[in-house]
Protein backbone atom coordinates (compact mmCIF):
# COMPACT_ATOMS: atom_id res chain seq x y z
CA UNK A 1 0.00 0.00 0.00
CA UNK A 2 2.66 2.54 0.73
CA UNK A 3 4.79 1.45 -1.99
CA UNK A 4 1.81 1.91 -4.66
CA UNK A 5 1.47 5.45 -2.65
CA UNK A 6 4.88 6.21 -3.03
CA UNK A 7 5.18 4.93 -6.96
CA UNK A 8 2.10 7.51 -7.43
CA UNK A 9 3.56 10.27 -5.33
CA UNK A 10 6.45 10.29 -7.71
CA UNK A 11 4.59 10.37 -10.97
CA UNK A 12 3.09 13.18 -9.63
CA UNK A 13 5.75 14.86 -8.93
CA UNK A 14 7.51 14.04 -12.36
CA UNK A 15 4.50 15.24 -14.20
CA UNK A 16 5.14 18.58 -12.21
CA UNK A 17 8.29 18.83 -12.97
CA UNK A 18 8.24 18.16 -16.94
CA UNK A 19 5.08 20.65 -17.06
CA UNK A 20 7.41 23.10 -15.21
CA UNK A 21 10.52 22.47 -17.49
CA UNK A 22 7.93 22.71 -20.40
CA UNK A 23 6.61 25.76 -19.23
CA UNK A 24 10.42 27.47 -18.46
CA UNK A 25 11.33 26.55 -21.85
CA UNK A 26 8.54 28.51 -23.42
CA UNK A 27 9.08 31.30 -21.58
CA UNK A 28 13.10 31.36 -22.36
CA UNK A 29 11.81 30.76 -26.10
CA UNK A 30 9.59 33.62 -26.27
CA UNK A 31 12.11 36.02 -24.24
CA UNK A 32 14.62 34.66 -26.92
CA UNK A 33 12.37 35.91 -29.54
CA UNK A 34 11.89 38.96 -27.98
CA UNK A 35 15.25 39.68 -27.53
CA UNK A 36 16.08 38.90 -30.74
CA UNK A 37 13.16 40.86 -32.67
CA UNK A 38 14.77 43.82 -30.19
CA UNK A 39 18.12 42.65 -31.68
CA UNK A 40 16.58 43.28 -35.15
CA UNK A 41 15.64 46.71 -34.69
CA UNK A 42 18.34 47.53 -33.11
CA UNK A 43 20.46 46.83 -35.55
CA UNK A 44 17.93 48.48 -38.16
CA UNK A 45 18.30 51.90 -36.28
CA UNK A 46 21.74 51.33 -36.06
CA UNK A 47 21.65 51.16 -39.72
CA UNK A 48 19.40 53.90 -40.01
CA UNK A 49 21.12 56.20 -37.94
CA UNK A 50 24.40 55.26 -39.86
CA UNK A 51 22.94 56.43 -42.71
CA UNK A 52 21.65 59.53 -41.76
CA UNK A 53 25.00 60.13 -39.93
CA UNK A 54 27.08 59.60 -43.46
CA UNK A 55 24.25 61.74 -45.12
CA UNK A 56 24.94 64.60 -42.79
CA UNK A 57 28.38 64.27 -43.12
CA UNK A 58 27.92 64.59 -47.18
CA UNK A 59 26.19 67.67 -46.39
CA UNK A 60 27.96 69.31 -44.17
CA UNK A 61 30.86 68.52 -46.69
CA UNK A 62 29.19 70.10 -49.55
CA UNK A 63 27.60 73.27 -47.28
CA UNK A 64 32.33 73.73 -46.39
CA UNK A 65 32.83 73.22 -49.96
CA UNK A 66 30.13 76.31 -51.04
CA UNK A 67 31.54 77.81 -47.98
CA UNK A 68 34.96 77.68 -48.97
CA UNK A 69 33.99 78.44 -52.87
CA UNK A 70 32.07 81.44 -51.37
CA UNK A 71 35.45 82.66 -49.12
CA UNK A 72 37.52 82.70 -51.97
CA UNK A 73 34.80 84.57 -54.47
CA UNK A 74 34.22 87.21 -51.19
CA UNK A 75 38.10 87.67 -51.73
CA UNK A 76 38.39 88.23 -55.67
CA UNK A 77 35.57 90.36 -54.96
CA UNK A 78 36.24 92.50 -52.36
CA UNK A 79 39.78 92.88 -54.23
CA UNK A 80 38.35 93.86 -57.06
CA UNK A 81 36.29 96.32 -55.25
CA UNK A 82 39.38 97.65 -54.08
CA UNK A 83 40.66 97.97 -57.22
CA UNK A 84 37.27 100.18 -58.74
CA UNK A 85 37.57 102.10 -55.51
CA UNK A 86 40.85 103.40 -56.07
CA UNK A 87 40.08 104.05 -60.42
CA UNK A 88 37.16 105.58 -59.12
CA UNK A 89 38.71 107.99 -56.57
CA UNK A 90 41.45 108.06 -59.10
CA UNK A 91 38.58 109.68 -62.16
CA UNK A 92 37.34 111.29 -59.51
CA UNK A 93 40.65 113.48 -58.75
CA UNK A 94 41.41 113.39 -62.34
CA UNK A 95 38.13 114.10 -64.25
CA UNK A 96 37.21 112.93 -66.97
CA UNK A 97 35.90 116.33 -68.52
CA UNK A 98 39.02 117.59 -67.97
CA UNK A 99 41.14 114.82 -69.64
CA UNK A 100 38.67 114.99 -73.28
CA UNK A 101 37.46 118.13 -72.75
CA UNK A 102 34.28 119.52 -71.67
CA UNK A 103 32.53 120.54 -75.82
CA UNK A 104 35.45 118.73 -78.25
CA UNK A 105 34.82 115.07 -79.13
CA UNK A 106 37.98 112.99 -78.37
CA UNK A 107 39.55 111.89 -81.58
CA UNK A 108 40.73 108.23 -79.98
CA UNK A 109 41.17 107.14 -76.50
CA UNK A 110 44.68 106.21 -76.47
CA UNK A 111 45.73 103.23 -74.43
CA UNK A 112 48.69 101.67 -73.53
CA UNK A 113 48.61 97.97 -72.38
CA UNK A 114 51.25 96.93 -69.51
CA UNK A 115 52.12 94.13 -67.11
CA UNK A 116 55.22 94.13 -65.02
CA UNK A 117 58.12 96.00 -67.25
CA UNK A 118 58.03 99.01 -65.23
CA UNK A 119 61.31 100.42 -67.18
CA UNK A 120 59.64 99.64 -70.32
CA UNK A 121 56.29 101.47 -69.47
CA UNK A 122 58.02 104.61 -68.24
CA UNK A 123 60.34 104.94 -71.13
CA UNK A 124 56.78 104.50 -73.14
CA UNK A 125 54.80 106.99 -70.92
CA UNK A 126 57.76 109.65 -71.30
CA UNK A 127 57.66 109.10 -74.49
CA UNK A 128 53.80 109.82 -75.61
CA UNK A 129 53.31 112.74 -73.27
CA UNK A 130 56.60 114.37 -74.80
CA UNK A 131 53.75 114.98 -77.78
CA UNK A 132 50.12 114.32 -76.25
CA UNK A 133 49.76 117.10 -73.47
CA UNK A 134 49.31 119.47 -76.30
CA UNK A 135 46.56 117.39 -77.77
CA UNK A 136 45.26 115.79 -74.55
CA UNK A 137 41.54 116.37 -74.90
CA UNK A 138 42.00 115.08 -78.47
CA UNK A 139 43.75 111.73 -76.95
CA UNK A 140 42.86 111.13 -73.30
CA UNK A 141 45.37 108.78 -72.44
CA UNK A 142 44.99 105.47 -70.58
CA UNK A 143 47.39 102.49 -68.85
CA UNK A 144 45.90 99.26 -68.49
CA UNK A 145 47.68 96.86 -66.42
CA UNK A 146 47.45 93.21 -66.81
CA UNK A 147 47.70 91.94 -62.91
CA UNK A 148 49.18 93.30 -59.68
CA UNK A 149 52.61 94.34 -60.27
CA UNK A 150 52.69 96.86 -57.65
CA UNK A 151 55.69 99.19 -58.98
CA UNK A 152 53.60 99.69 -62.09
CA UNK A 153 50.30 100.11 -60.79
CA UNK A 154 52.79 103.13 -58.59
CA UNK A 155 54.53 104.34 -61.53
CA UNK A 156 50.79 104.86 -63.20
CA UNK A 157 49.24 106.31 -60.88
CA UNK A 158 51.86 109.07 -60.27
CA UNK A 159 51.18 110.54 -63.97
CA UNK A 160 48.14 112.77 -63.23
CA UNK A 161 48.06 113.12 -67.26
CA UNK A 162 46.72 109.40 -67.27
CA UNK A 163 44.02 107.29 -66.45
CA UNK A 164 44.81 104.15 -64.62
CA UNK A 165 42.87 100.84 -65.28
CA UNK A 166 43.51 97.67 -63.72
CA UNK A 167 42.48 93.97 -65.26
CA UNK A 168 42.27 91.65 -62.64
CA UNK A 169 41.96 88.05 -63.77
CA UNK A 170 41.44 84.96 -61.55
CA UNK A 171 40.12 81.73 -64.00
CA UNK A 172 42.79 79.08 -65.11
CA UNK A 173 44.35 79.39 -68.12
CA UNK A 174 43.92 76.16 -70.23
CA UNK A 175 46.49 75.90 -73.01
CA UNK A 176 45.38 74.26 -76.29
CA UNK A 177 48.59 72.45 -76.69
CA UNK A 178 51.32 71.64 -75.02
CA UNK A 179 54.48 73.43 -74.44
CA UNK A 180 52.02 76.67 -75.07
CA UNK A 181 53.06 80.05 -73.41
CA UNK A 182 50.10 80.68 -71.08
CA UNK A 183 51.04 84.53 -71.42
CA UNK A 184 49.77 84.44 -74.77
CA UNK A 185 46.32 83.27 -73.55
CA UNK A 186 46.34 86.34 -70.97
CA UNK A 187 47.09 88.52 -73.05
CA UNK A 188 44.29 88.14 -75.48
CA UNK A 189 41.70 88.27 -72.29
CA UNK A 190 43.89 91.44 -71.38
CA UNK A 191 42.83 92.95 -74.67
CA UNK A 192 39.23 91.90 -74.47
CA UNK A 193 38.66 93.77 -70.95
CA UNK A 194 40.78 96.90 -71.77
CA UNK A 195 38.67 97.62 -75.50
CA UNK A 196 35.63 96.73 -73.52
CA UNK A 197 36.00 99.23 -71.05
CA UNK A 198 36.96 101.90 -73.76
CA UNK A 199 34.48 101.34 -76.47
CA UNK A 200 31.32 100.00 -73.66
CA UNK A 201 32.11 101.67 -70.71
CA UNK A 202 33.80 104.92 -71.77
CA UNK A 203 32.03 104.91 -74.80
CA UNK A 204 34.60 106.15 -77.15
CA UNK A 205 33.87 105.65 -81.03
CA UNK A 206 38.12 104.84 -82.11
CA UNK A 207 41.03 103.63 -79.25
CA UNK A 208 44.63 103.46 -80.03
CA UNK A 209 46.52 100.25 -79.09
CA UNK A 210 49.89 100.76 -77.99
CA UNK A 211 52.05 98.10 -75.90
CA UNK A 212 54.05 99.49 -72.94
CA UNK A 213 57.33 98.86 -75.07
CA UNK A 214 56.92 101.57 -78.19
CA UNK A 215 58.10 104.83 -78.49
CA UNK A 216 56.04 107.09 -81.03
CA UNK A 217 57.01 109.90 -83.98
CA UNK A 218 56.72 113.57 -83.68
CA UNK A 219 53.65 113.50 -85.98
CA UNK A 220 52.20 110.49 -84.52
CA UNK A 221 48.31 112.27 -83.76
CA UNK A 222 48.10 114.20 -86.56
CA UNK A 223 48.44 110.63 -88.47
CA UNK A 224 45.81 109.01 -86.67
CA UNK A 225 43.91 111.57 -86.98
CA UNK A 226 43.95 111.80 -90.27
CA UNK A 227 43.42 108.46 -90.56
CA UNK A 228 40.08 108.33 -88.28
CA UNK A 229 38.18 110.58 -91.81
CA UNK A 230 39.40 107.65 -93.42
CA UNK A 231 38.14 105.19 -90.88
CA UNK A 232 34.68 106.96 -90.88
CA UNK A 233 34.23 107.50 -94.85
CA UNK A 234 35.51 103.50 -95.99
CA UNK A 235 34.29 100.56 -94.59
CA UNK A 236 36.48 98.53 -96.40
CA UNK A 237 39.30 99.94 -94.38
CA UNK A 238 39.22 97.77 -90.74
CA UNK A 239 42.01 99.42 -88.80
CA UNK A 240 44.64 102.32 -89.15
CA UNK A 241 48.30 101.14 -88.14
CA UNK A 242 51.33 103.24 -87.38
CA UNK A 243 53.86 100.00 -88.63
CA UNK A 244 55.43 98.76 -91.88
CA UNK A 245 56.50 95.46 -91.19
CA UNK A 246 59.47 95.93 -93.72
CA UNK A 247 60.21 99.48 -92.24
CA UNK A 248 63.59 99.01 -91.82
CA UNK A 249 66.11 101.74 -92.84
CA UNK A 250 67.36 100.31 -95.95
CA UNK A 251 63.83 99.67 -97.11
CA UNK A 252 62.11 103.15 -96.56
CA UNK A 253 62.46 106.51 -97.72
CA UNK A 254 59.14 108.32 -98.15
CA UNK A 255 57.57 109.76 -95.12
CA UNK A 256 53.82 111.11 -96.94
CA UNK A 257 53.91 107.34 -98.15
CA UNK A 258 50.60 105.43 -96.86
CA UNK A 259 49.75 101.98 -98.51
CA UNK A 260 46.66 99.37 -98.25
CA UNK A 261 47.39 96.16 -97.00
CA UNK A 262 45.74 93.04 -96.87
CA UNK A 263 47.94 92.28 -93.86
CA UNK A 264 47.04 93.00 -90.26
CA UNK A 265 50.37 95.22 -88.99
CA UNK A 266 49.52 95.51 -85.53
CA UNK A 267 51.82 97.70 -82.88
CA UNK A 268 50.21 100.93 -82.96
CA UNK A 269 47.14 100.44 -84.49
CA UNK A 270 43.42 102.31 -84.25
CA UNK A 271 40.12 100.76 -84.55
CA UNK A 272 36.50 101.88 -84.85
CA UNK A 273 33.77 101.53 -82.00
CA UNK A 274 31.71 99.38 -84.44
CA UNK A 275 34.61 97.46 -85.66
CA UNK A 276 34.80 96.20 -82.01
CA UNK A 277 31.02 95.78 -81.66
CA UNK A 278 31.67 92.74 -84.15
CA UNK A 279 35.27 91.76 -82.70
CA UNK A 280 34.43 91.25 -79.03
CA UNK A 281 31.99 88.22 -78.92
CA UNK A 282 34.07 86.16 -80.98
CA UNK A 283 36.92 87.02 -79.73
CA UNK A 284 40.26 84.22 -79.77
CA UNK A 285 41.46 82.42 -76.57
CA UNK A 286 44.48 83.37 -77.66
CA UNK A 287 46.96 84.77 -80.35
CA UNK A 288 44.90 87.75 -81.13
CA UNK A 289 46.95 89.55 -83.76
CA UNK A 290 47.56 86.43 -85.92
CA UNK A 291 43.58 85.29 -85.67
CA UNK A 292 42.75 89.42 -86.78
CA UNK A 293 44.73 88.31 -89.82
CA UNK A 294 42.88 84.86 -90.55
CA UNK A 295 40.86 86.23 -94.04
CA UNK A 296 37.05 84.52 -91.97
CA UNK A 297 37.88 87.20 -89.43
CA UNK A 298 39.07 90.60 -91.63
CA UNK A 299 36.61 89.72 -94.59
CA UNK A 300 37.99 91.31 -96.96
CA UNK A 301 38.61 94.88 -95.47
CA UNK A 302 42.16 96.01 -95.30
CA UNK A 303 44.25 98.05 -93.45
CA UNK A 304 46.40 101.36 -93.70
CA UNK A 305 49.91 101.34 -93.02
CA UNK A 306 52.85 103.97 -93.64
CA UNK A 307 55.86 103.29 -95.20
CA UNK A 308 57.89 104.78 -92.55
CA UNK A 309 56.52 103.73 -88.99
CA UNK A 310 54.94 106.11 -86.85
CA UNK A 311 56.25 104.01 -83.65
CA UNK A 312 59.28 102.16 -82.95
CA UNK A 313 59.37 98.75 -80.79
CA UNK A 314 62.22 98.42 -78.20
CA UNK A 315 61.11 95.30 -76.18
CA UNK A 316 63.57 92.67 -76.62
CA UNK A 317 62.17 91.13 -73.76
CA UNK A 318 59.04 90.01 -73.61
CA UNK A 319 56.84 87.31 -74.18
CA UNK A 320 57.80 86.87 -77.50
CA UNK A 321 61.43 86.28 -75.97
CA UNK A 322 62.66 89.11 -78.79
CA UNK A 323 61.92 86.94 -81.82
CA UNK A 324 63.24 88.37 -84.48
CA UNK A 325 63.92 91.10 -82.59
CA UNK A 326 67.83 92.04 -83.98
CA UNK A 327 66.99 91.48 -87.74
CA UNK A 328 63.51 92.91 -87.58
CA UNK A 329 63.05 95.49 -85.13
CA UNK A 330 65.88 97.11 -83.70
CA UNK A 331 66.67 98.27 -87.37
CA UNK A 332 62.99 100.23 -88.03
CA UNK A 333 63.03 103.86 -88.92
CA UNK A 334 60.89 105.58 -86.58
CA UNK A 335 59.69 109.36 -89.12
CA UNK A 336 61.54 112.15 -87.72
CA UNK A 337 59.64 114.35 -90.09
CA UNK A 338 56.86 116.45 -89.16
CA UNK A 339 54.09 115.64 -91.94
CA UNK A 340 51.59 118.01 -92.38
CA UNK A 341 48.76 115.60 -92.85
CA UNK A 342 45.85 117.87 -92.50
CA UNK A 343 46.65 119.63 -95.48
CA UNK A 344 47.37 116.46 -97.64
CA UNK A 345 44.52 114.54 -99.72
CA UNK A 346 44.27 111.28 -98.55
CA UNK A 347 41.40 109.93 -100.74
CA UNK A 348 43.85 108.22 -103.25
CA UNK A 349 43.54 105.50 -100.49
CA UNK A 350 40.07 104.91 -100.49
CA UNK A 351 38.80 101.59 -101.73
CA UNK A 352 37.46 103.14 -105.03
CA UNK A 353 40.66 105.16 -106.16
CA UNK A 354 42.88 102.91 -104.76
CA UNK A 355 43.29 100.14 -107.49
CA UNK A 356 43.99 102.25 -109.88
CA UNK A 357 46.40 104.14 -108.13
CA UNK A 358 48.35 101.40 -106.85
CA UNK A 359 47.58 99.82 -109.84
CA UNK A 360 49.19 102.32 -111.54
CA UNK A 361 52.47 102.76 -109.76
CA UNK A 362 53.23 98.49 -110.53
CA UNK A 363 52.26 99.32 -114.34
CA UNK A 364 54.97 101.67 -114.29
CA UNK A 365 57.56 99.17 -113.29
CA UNK A 366 60.29 97.80 -114.86
CA UNK A 367 59.29 93.94 -114.98
CA UNK A 368 62.80 91.89 -114.65
CA UNK A 369 63.07 88.28 -114.65
CA UNK A 370 65.32 85.07 -113.82
CA UNK A 371 68.03 84.67 -111.09
CA UNK A 372 69.96 87.66 -109.68
CA UNK A 373 67.25 89.39 -108.79
CA UNK A 374 68.77 92.18 -106.31
CA UNK A 375 71.95 92.56 -108.85
CA UNK A 376 69.40 93.31 -111.56
CA UNK A 377 67.26 95.49 -109.13
CA UNK A 378 70.11 97.66 -108.08
CA UNK A 379 71.36 98.11 -111.88
CA UNK A 380 68.12 99.99 -112.89
CA UNK A 381 67.04 102.93 -112.37
CA UNK A 382 63.29 103.61 -111.22
CA UNK A 383 60.57 101.13 -110.06
CA UNK A 384 60.90 97.41 -110.77
CA UNK A 385 58.57 94.61 -110.05
CA UNK A 386 59.37 90.83 -110.02
CA UNK A 387 56.95 87.81 -110.25
CA UNK A 388 57.31 85.50 -107.91
CA UNK A 389 55.48 81.59 -108.28
CA UNK A 390 54.52 80.51 -105.06
CA UNK A 391 55.07 81.00 -101.32
CA UNK A 392 58.68 79.10 -101.81
CA UNK A 393 59.72 81.42 -104.69
CA UNK A 394 58.12 84.38 -102.55
CA UNK A 395 60.56 83.54 -99.34
CA UNK A 396 63.46 82.94 -101.87
CA UNK A 397 63.56 86.74 -103.51
CA UNK A 398 62.52 88.02 -100.24
CA UNK A 399 65.34 86.68 -98.14
CA UNK A 400 68.32 87.88 -100.84
CA UNK A 401 66.36 91.56 -100.12
CA UNK A 402 66.65 91.03 -96.68
CA UNK A 403 62.56 91.26 -96.26
CA UNK A 404 59.92 89.36 -94.29
CA UNK A 405 59.46 85.80 -95.53
CA UNK A 406 56.79 84.89 -93.65
CA UNK A 407 53.35 84.76 -94.99
CA UNK A 408 49.87 84.49 -92.72
CA UNK A 409 46.54 82.41 -94.29
CA UNK A 410 47.77 82.65 -97.86
CA UNK A 411 49.26 86.43 -97.32
CA UNK A 412 53.02 87.69 -96.86
CA UNK A 413 53.58 90.50 -94.52
CA UNK A 414 52.65 94.28 -95.71
CA UNK A 415 51.20 92.53 -99.42
CA UNK A 416 48.40 94.07 -100.92
CA UNK A 417 46.51 91.77 -103.28
CA UNK A 418 49.68 89.70 -103.15
CA UNK A 419 52.06 92.55 -103.92
CA UNK A 420 54.65 93.32 -101.17
CA UNK A 421 56.34 97.30 -101.93
CA UNK A 422 59.55 98.57 -100.47
CA UNK A 423 62.05 100.41 -101.25
CA UNK A 424 65.33 99.91 -102.06
CA UNK A 425 69.04 101.43 -101.85
CA UNK A 426 67.46 104.75 -103.03
CA UNK A 427 63.89 105.99 -104.09
CA UNK A 428 63.76 102.71 -105.84
CA UNK A 429 60.61 100.48 -105.07
CA UNK A 430 60.85 97.00 -105.99
CA UNK A 431 57.10 95.40 -106.11
CA UNK A 432 57.20 91.73 -105.79
CA UNK A 433 53.94 90.62 -107.16
CA UNK A 434 52.32 87.02 -107.41
CA UNK A 435 50.67 85.59 -110.79
CA UNK A 436 47.45 86.98 -110.20
CA UNK A 437 48.21 90.40 -108.74
CA UNK A 438 48.04 92.24 -112.41
CA UNK A 439 44.85 90.39 -113.33
CA UNK A 440 43.19 91.69 -109.38
CA UNK A 441 44.58 95.56 -110.64
CA UNK A 442 43.28 95.05 -114.07
CA UNK A 443 46.73 95.93 -115.00
CA UNK A 444 48.15 93.85 -118.42
CA UNK A 445 51.56 91.92 -118.09
CA UNK A 446 53.75 93.24 -120.96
Amino acid sequence: MRGNKFCFDLRYLLVVAALAFIYIQMRLFATQSEYVDRLAAAIEAENHCTSQTRLLIDKISQQQGRVVALEEQMKHQDQECRQLRALVQDLESKGIKKLIGDVQMPVAAVVVMACSRTDYLERTIKSILKYQTSVASKYPLFISQDGSNPDVRKLALSYGQLTYMQHLDYEPVHTERPGELVAYYKIARHYKWALDQLFHKHNFSRVIILEDDMEIAADFFDYFEAGATLLDRDKSIMAISSWNDNGQRQFVQDPDALYRSDFFPGLGWMLSKSTWSELSPKWPKAYWDDWLRLKENHRGRQFIRPEVCRTYNFGEHGSSLGQFFKQYLEPIKLNDVQVDWKSMDLSYLLEDNYVKHFGDLVKKAKPIHGADAVLKAFNIDGDVRIQYRDQLDFEDIARQFGIFEEWKDGVPRAAYKGIVVFRFQTSRRVFLVSPDSLRQLGVEDT
